[in-house]
């Protein structure tokens, strides 16, 4: 069994259920430090985030990604204990092996392996490193970057290890995400019996053309980065529970993942004015997640591109789907930012694996990347 896949169920074993590490970066910081790197805690909150760094010139090589993983759902659902790593059938099993501590085991292999023929390679690697990406996010990635500007520390280059494959491992890389903001949208009415229409506000029905407004809206028409604006209902409450009350407000959260078309402004404005036309006694908060970013060809995607083509002897489909990640906190600051790791159609589910073969390429790939950019 090589390295990786020994670091991988080291990781896992430790239950980093967000926002907790559980020790996850002690172990690699002292792979690191064995290796080069120096070592800094840059802990906020309630929020551990590991800065290591191995060299003093530029560029700098950044891998970044997180040790928490989301919960594990039903225990009994699992047919191994998923912090208990287990293999079979050539898959690695357990709460975290996609998402992603395997991407994180082979980043260290990958530099320990790089720096064993490269020692005195050009530039610098460092690891950017948190357990609060599956929550809130607001101590993690997004502070180590404003801390790393305040002091003039900047990366050129950043890799995130999130699970980007989709059917095949390779077969895709993220270079860009949407942006996302969510509206929290309460509509107040007046309660009272259904039998008394003339005594009562129903929110319900105020609601009715206004959601018919919202889903049928052309945000924009997308652009060659990324497809168009999408809107979506995420929650929807109203009612007492009985059948015979007109309820008294309405509660109602949705999501618009955004294109570079679209600013969080203009977003606001126009649901603003739609609500306006039917409503004038609302509450309206909204929470940006992020804004969106891309990054376009240029000497990264050329040397992630060429990395994977020399693994799996095809071309990766360079993509801005999927959700949000912590690229989203370290592209602002001008990094050229990809994702790239394992397959990810088992991340957050019951029975979450991750393919050993594809740990040891993703190893091999992360290295000709260093490679390709420090040599």
């Amino acid at each position: 069994m090589n390295e990786t896949i020994k670091l991988t169920q080291q990781l896992i074993a430790k239950a980093s259920l967000t926002p907790e590490d559980a020790g996850c970066m002690d172990l690699m910081a002292e792979y690191l430090q064995q290796r080069g790197f120096t070592i800094e805690w840059m802990n906020f909150g309630e929020t551990k985030n590991l800065w290591a760094r191995r060299g003093t010139t530029t560029p700098v090589f950044a891998f970044a990604g997180h040790t928490d993983v989301v919960p594990t759902g039903p225990l009994d659902e699992w047919d191994s204990p998923p912090f208990e790593p287990t293999i079979k059938d050539g898959l690695l099993y357990g709460r975290g092996a996609a998402d992603m501590k395997g991407s994180l085991a082979a980043m260290l292999t990958a530099c320990d392996s790089f720096i064993e023929e490269h020692e005195k390679h050009d530039g610098s690697i460092a690891f950017l490193i948190t357990s609060d990406e599956e929550g809130p996010s607001t101590d993690g990635t997004v502070k180590v970057m404003e801390a790393l500007d305040q002091r003039g520390e900047q990366i050129d280059y950043c890799i995130v290890g999130e699970p980007s494959s989709h059917k095949s491992f390779g077969d895709m890389v993220r270079v860009g995400r949407r942006g996302s903001i969510n509206g929290y949208l309460t509509l107040n009415g007046k309660q009272g019996h259904v039998a008394y229409p003339e005594l009562v506000e129903n929110p319900i029905h105020a609601l009715a053309p206004i959601l018919s407004k919202m889903t049928a809206e052309r945000w924009d028409e997308g652009n060659e980065y990324f497809p168009p604006t999408s809107f979506q209902i995420s929650n929807l409450n109203a009612g007492t529970g009985v059948e015979n009350v007109v309820p008294g407000e309405l509660k109602l959260v949705f999501n618009l993942r955004f294109s570079s078309e679209l600013t969080p402004e203009v977003i606001k404005s126009r649901i603003t004015h739609i609500i306006d036309q039917h409503s004038d006694d609302y509450e309206l908060v909204w929470r940006l997640s992020g804004l969106p970013f891309i990054t376009e060809r240029g000497e990264l995607t050329n040397a992630v591109e060429k990395a994977v083509q020399d693994v799996t002897s095809s071309k990766p489909e360079l993509s801005t789907g999927g959700g949000t990640s912590d690229g989203r906190f370290i592209a602002p600051y001008g990094v050229q930012v990809i994702e790239l790791g394992p397959i990810n159609e088992s991340i957050h589910k019951i029975n979450e694996c991750v393919s050993i073969n594809d740990l040891h390429h993703l190893s091999v790939i992360y290295k000709k990347v260093l490679e390709n950019i420090l040599l």
